[in-house]
């Protein structure tokens, strides 16, 4: 806030806005449950809009920040810090999962019948997770023509002919350099736009939790009350514990960090997808210190690799469906499902049901469980995806500063005082 801005009221502020709307939405779903299940479409719209912004904010951001950067070597360094990163994070995700659901045991005593469920409610997914292999997975990050990846909505696509394009003004010198001032107001227009659409938050967050309830209704919670309480104990477990202590060792805190970013996490909550916090995230941790050649490598590369939401869902939603069918599932056969699941949490970003997707892929590496018992899941997805899309977004978030500390770009100081001042 600038001086002399006047600050704004309590209603005004768009986290309290969202919060109403949420609220507002569960009790509309709860007690007019017909009316509510219209209401999809003013979720669905919102995402669509911040998604309409998401492909041309990276594209802009990555190409001014890597072009104007002058240091190859960086871009290198910074990738490969970035990967590491991510593996290591991700794989402790895995591992807490894996160790909460046999802890728990959500599962047991379920003598869940898989053969009585109809193969149709799963297949498409089951589908979807052949269709995405590894190869799959690497040859999609080229897009067909150059504007596909726009079109698509594809961030790894965006990311890679964004990476192309600033080698190109690079290497053009002093040539090069109106392209950069083009593409960085560019950026500013694109940035403002966001900022309106941002404004409809409140809409879409009624609109998404609404149709939610009144589709899936409060006794969803009740029949699968134990693991969808022990995937939130998990997550929190994750961000307070591991993130908490990967932002101690970079010298700032995490409770604070989420204070900075509690727009962004709404949002996220409100829409059950993660990817509409990248434009404000982006803005965000650029505000920290975060150069944005580093941001700009970092967060769109990170809705891709860094799912640890994802990565928690997938270990304890495989776990849970052995114990709900008495699959016996022995330490071998876990260690392979998490081997496989490091592999798996990569490859299903931008992927409709994502959660879904990369689960039945699990699976299918331990045929001995029945994939029609995913239908278990089928209803509580949702309140899961909650979960999932909040902790992929904070662990972005943080890995996104830490890096660029790593990177020497900021100090821990710095970080501390800009994390205070509201924004």
């Amino acid at each position: 806030m600038t001086v002399g801005d006047a600050p704004k009221k309590w209603f005004q502020l768009l986290y309290v806005q969202v919060l109403v709307a949420v609220a507002m939405g569960i009790l509309c779903g709860h007690y007019l449950p017909e009316f509510s299940k219209q209401l999809k479409p003013l979720g669905d719209g919102f995402i669509k809009l911040v998604k309409m912004m998401i492909s041309p904010i990276v594209f802009c951001t990555v190409v001014h920040g890597i072009a104007s950067m002058g240091d190859i070597k960086k871009l290198g360094r910074v990738g490969a810090k970035t990967i590491l990163y991510f593996e290591v994070v991700t794989t402790f995700a895995l591992m807490i999962g894996l160790v909460v659901v046999n802890v728990l045991k959500p599962g047991a005593n379920f003598n869940f019948e898989a053969k009585a469920m109809e193969p149709g409610m799963v297949q498409n997914y089951a589908e979807k997770a052949k269709s995405h292999g590894i190869l799959d997975f690497v040859f999609n990050i080229i897009p067909s023509n150059f504007l596909g990846a726009f079109v698509s909505g594809e961030l790894l696509q965006v990311l890679f002919i964004a990476i192309l394009t600033a080698f190109a003004i690079g290497g053009l010198g002093e040539k090069g350099k109106p392209f950069l001032h083009v593409i960085d107001q560019v950026a500013e227009l694109f940035f403002r736009i966001m900022q309106m659409v941002v404004k409809a938050a409140p809409i879409g967050a009624f609109g998404a939790m609404g149709y939610t309830i009144g589709s899936h209704g409060l006794s969803a919670l009740n029949n699968l009350a134990a693991v969808i309480l022990g995937f939130y104990i998990t997550a929190a477990l994750f961000i307070f514990v591991v993130l908490g202590f990967i932002c101690r060792l970079a010298g700032f805190s995490l409770i604070k960090f989420l204070g900075y970013i509690k727009d962004e996490l709404l949002l996220v909550l409100g829409t059950s997808s993660s990817e509409t916090s990248l434009p404000g995230l982006m803005e965000k941790t650029h505000k920290l210190g975060c150069s944005r050649s580093t941001v700009g490598l970092v967060l769109p590369t990170g809705f891709s690799f860094n799912m640890d939401g994802t990565s928690i869902y997938i270990t304890m939603g495989a776990v849970f469906l052995a114990q709900a069918t008495n699959t016996p599932l022995d330490i071998w056969a876990q260690l392979q499902l998490l081997l496989v699941a490091m592999l798996t949490s990569k490859g299903a970003s931008g992927i409709t049901g994502a959660g879904f997707v990369t689960l039945a892929a699990t699976m299918q590496a331990v045929p001995s469980i029945p994939l029609e018992s995913l239908s278990l899941l089928v209803g509580i997805d949702r309140f899961m995806s909650e979960c999932r899309s909040i902790t992929n977004t904070i662990g972005n978030g943080v890995a996104a500063v830490v890096i660029s500390r790593w990177e020497g770009e900021v100090t821990a100081q710095e970080i501390r005082e800009r994390i205070e001042t509201p924004s």
